[in-house]
């Protein structure tokens, strides 16, 4: 006997070209996948990844800072048209925005990001360039938890690979985008077919 498992609701954040954004939608077309992109938000009226969230039948929102007096307003705001479309997963997607801790402590263990480096390595901004300049071997992507702090939530997946001699910020960022839009999909499949109601899941990846 099969036994049916409901699959997840999840906004996706983004702030421009959203490519991790589509690779989940992507990945959310297949009958097994356990998770249906029902919403991205995104903080830019012109992000390029409202058009292809538009194409692909998922509402799209533009909830803009300036709309709001005060950064609780704005945060209150996402959080409401979250809860609204009844969300389960937060997934960030090169959404440049932070989120306060108050949301983020409303979210906790139900919100992910993904991001450019291996962490706790460069967190912030300028990942690639500064791997580089550190002179570093190997680079990749993290998945984890997001937290009040800057790139600091536990990490729940990573995937590697090493830095070239010919290398720049730009190949390599072209390079560590292809691991992101597998390792994503893969992470918030595995979210969310187990019982995950803390931040206590860890799993290391290196591809």
């Amino acid at each position: 006997m099969t036994v049916m498992t409901m699959r997840k609701r999840v906004a996706i954040f983004i702030s421009g070209r959203g490519s991790n954004m589509m690779s989940l939608i992507n990945a959310s077309k297949m009958p097994d996948y356990p998770a249906d992109i029902v919403l991205v938000i995104s903080d830019n009226a012109d992000a390029d990844g409202l058009i292809f969230a538009k194409k692909n039948n998922i509402p799209a929102v533009v909830v803009t800072k300036k709309e709001y007096a005060h950064k609780t307003d704005y945060d209150n705001a996402l959080d409401l048209t979250c809860k609204n479309h009844h969300i389960d997963i937060i997934c960030l997607a090169g959404f440049m925005r932070l989120l306060s801790a108050d949301f983020c402590d409303k979210w906790t263990g139900k919100m992910i990001n993904i991001h450019p480096s291996l962490l706790p390595a460069f967190r912030g901004l300028d990942t690639h360039k500064r791997a580089i300049e550190c002179g570093v071997k190997f680079s990749g992507c993290s998945v984890h938890y997001v937290t009040a702090g800057m790139d600091e939530g536990d990490i729940i997946a990573q995937a590697a690979l090493k830095i070239m001699p010919s290398d720049t910020a730009d190949t390599l960022s072209k390079r560590i985008l292809k691991l992101e839009h597998t390792l994503y999909p893969n992470v918030l499949k595995t979210i969310c077919t187990q019982d995950h109601h803390d931040i206590s899941f860890f799993e290391q990846d290196i591809l």
